[in-house]
């Protein structure tokens, strides 16, 4: 289950980026603005995947 949180995590920054990208190219602001949201959710979900990793090491 882990690889398929960080697989998310990933899709979501990606997402996100895109999003940013459409939305500074058509100056829609509220679309940048979510594609900003969902590049933090991932970059979140990737740094609590990191935290699952170091308790497993443990």
């Amino acid at each position: 289950m882990g690889t398929d949180d960080k697989l998310d995590a990933k899709a979501d920054q990606l997402k996100g980026k895109v999003k940013e990208g459409v939305g500074d190219a058509t100056d829609d602001k509220g679309l940048e603005t979510e594609g900003k949201a969902d590049q933090v959710k991932g970059h979140l979900g990737e740094a609590a995947e990191k935290v699952k990793d170091a308790f497993k090491k443990n």
